[in-house]
C-alpha cells in the first residue's frame, strides 16, 4: 500500500501577517510520520485552525532564522511542556537556534521535561538530516541574507508486492520470497535464480517534495532538487519589483517558475508573498508564463503528492 505523502500549508505571507495570511509554517505528512516545515509566528493557531494535532510533529525544520519563519517556535515548544509531551522532538535548523531556546527558557525559568534534540544545519552542500525507513531528508543551501537551507523529502523503496500467480506455479524458498519482496535477486545453493522482475510487481514512482524557503534566483539549485514531484519556491515579488527583490534576495514568482521549469519539477507551489499585494493573481499569471503546473499556495489546504502516472 503507498503511504499518503502530502502538505498542509498554514501560513503563506512573508514578514508582516496581512490580508489574513500568517507567517511561513507547513506541516508534512507521510504515513503517520508528521514533520513541521518553519514555525513562524501564529502556527499554533493555525494548527488548531486547520485540526492538526501538534502533538504528532516529530521533527521540526527551520530554514533560517528570520523571525517570520522561527518565532512560533518558542511558544510550540512551551505548549508541548505545558501537555505533558513525553515523545521525543528533533528540530533542524541553523547556528544559533538552539541558543535562541535555550536562553529563552533560561530567562524563563522554564524547564522542558521531554526529549528535545538541536541538530544543526549545514550550508555548504547538500546533507542528509534524517534517515526514516520510508523516506529521507535532506538539507540544501539558499541564497539568501543570512545563513539559509532548502529542505528536500525524498520517498525510499518500500516493500515490493509479489505476484501472487506466481507463487501458485512455483514453490519458492521463503528466503527468496524475503529477497524478492526487498528487492534483491535470490539463488539458491543448487544455483536456481528467482528474479525480482518475475515474482514481484514494478514499484510505483518514488516521490520528492521540495522546500525553498527565502531565497534569491538561483538556477544552481536545480542541482539539489531535479525532478521534484511538488516544489514550493518563495515568490515574494512581481516582475514590477524584481529590483526588490534582488536587494532584499528574494525571487519573484516568474523566477521561482523558471527554477521549476529548469529543475525538471512536475508542479510548483508559491508562497511567501509580500504584504503590499492584497490580490495574488499577478504573481500567478507571471508564474505560469513560463511553467503552466503553478498554483498559489493557500493557507489550509493540503496538497498529496501521487505516483506521477496517477496525477490528473
Amino acid at each position: 500500500m503507498i503511504p499518503d505523502f502530502e502538505i498542509t500549508i498554514l501560513g503563506n505571507t512573508s514578514s508582516i501577517p496581512v490580508h489574513g495570511r500568517n507567517h511561513t509554517a507547513q506541516v508534512v505528512r507521510f504515513g503517520q510520520e508528521f514533520l513541521m516545515l518553519d514555525c513562524g509566528e501564529g502556527t499554533q493557531i493555525q494548527l488548531r485552525k486547520f485540526k492538526i494535532k501538534s502533538s504528532r510533529i516529530t521533527n521540526i525544520f527551520i530554514s533560517h532564522l528570520h523571525g517570520d519563519h522561527y518565532l512560533g517556535l518558542v511558544g510550540l515548544l512551551s505548549s508541548y511542556q505545558l501537555s505533558k509531551r513525553k515523545k521525543p522532538l528533533r528540530v533542524f535548523g541553523p547556528k544559533g537556534l538552539d541558543e535562541i531556546i535555550t536562553t529563552h527558557f533560561r530567562w524563563s525559568n522554564t524547564q522542558i521535561d521531554y526529549p528535545l534534540e538541536f541538530v544543526e544545519t549545514r550550508t555548504d552542500g547538500m546533507h542528509l538530516l534524517l534517515d526514516h525507513p520510508r523516506f529521507e531528508v535532506f538539507s540544501f543551501p539558499l541564497v539568501h541574507r543570512l545563513p539559509t537551507t532548502g529542505f528536500l523529502i525524498r520517498e525510499k523503496e518500500g516493500m515490493r508486492n509479489l505476484i501472487k500467480e506466481k507463487l501458485q506455479e512455483r514453490r519458492i524458498p521463503l528466503q527468496a520470497i524475503h529477497e524478492i519482496r526487498q528487492g534483491r535477486d535470490f539463488t539458491d545453493t543448487n544455483g536456481e535464480q528467482y528474479k525480482v522482475k518475475d515474482y514481484a510487481h514494478p514499484l510505483p514512482p518514488l516521490r520528492s517534495y521540495a522546500f525553498c524557503s527565502d531565497t534569491r534566483f538561483e538556477p544552481g539549485l536545480s542541482q539539489f532538487i531535479a525532478g521534484a514531484d511538488l516544489l514550493y519556491h518563495e515568490s515574494t515579488f512581481t516582475e514590477a519589483d524584481a529590483k526588490r527583490a534582488l536587494e532584499t534576495f528574494h525571487s519573484t514568482g516568474k523566477q521561482a517558475a523558471e527554477i521549476a521549469r529548469i529543475s525538471g519539477a512536475k508542479s510548483l507551489l508559491l508562497g511567501h508573498f509580500s504584504s503590499r499585494y492584497g490580490n495574488l493573481d499577478e504573481i500567478l499569471a507571471e508564474a505560469k508564463t513560463i511553467f503552466p503546473s503553478s498554483v498559489l499556495s493557500r493557507e489550509g489546504d493540503t496538497y498529496p503528492i501521487k505516483p506521477f502516472y496517477e496525477q490528473d
